[in-house]
């Protein structure tokens, strides 16, 4: 049995290369091999939002508090609300963040493949984002 007591393990800033604005990433649990699950609280600012990526087992989202925007690649985006599950498909190419007006934080769920949970592909443009 393993405790992570509250600030034990530092928060850190979403970088550039995958994220747009302003992004925090609290990791919840990230367990060593064989396990392959790693779980993490993410906010992103109003305007913040993920690249393209994909998840080789796929991903679950679940929104703690705010109103942001998820989009499957080839479909219009939805609101995502405080409460909404969202499941993404293995290797389904996808984006999740704020909207531009309203902070949003979903807790992530994703299984590692050869230790990694992501492939991270290009940026959403602003032309996408608001679109």
């Amino acid at each position: 049995m393993e405790i992570k007591r509250c600030g034990s393990r530092p928060s850190a800033k979403g970088t550039s290369d995958y994220f747009t604005g302003t992004v925090r990433i609290d990791p919840i649990n990230e367990p060593a091999e064989p396990a392959r699950v790693s779980m993490a609280l993410v906010t992103f600012e109003p305007g913040a939002r993920t690249a393209w990526h994909t998840h080789p087992f796929g991903q679950t989202l679940i929104v703690t508090s705010g109103a942001g925007w998820i989009q499957k690649e080839g479909e219009e985006k939805q609101q995502i609300f405080q409460g909404d599950v969202v499941y993404f498909l293995p290797n389904e190419k996808h984006w999740h963040g704020a909207t531009d007006t309203t902070a949003m934080s979903h807790i992530a769920v994703q299984e590692k493949l050869d230790g990694s949970p992501v492939h991270w592909m290009e940026q959403v443009s602003q032309e996408n984002y608001i679109g």
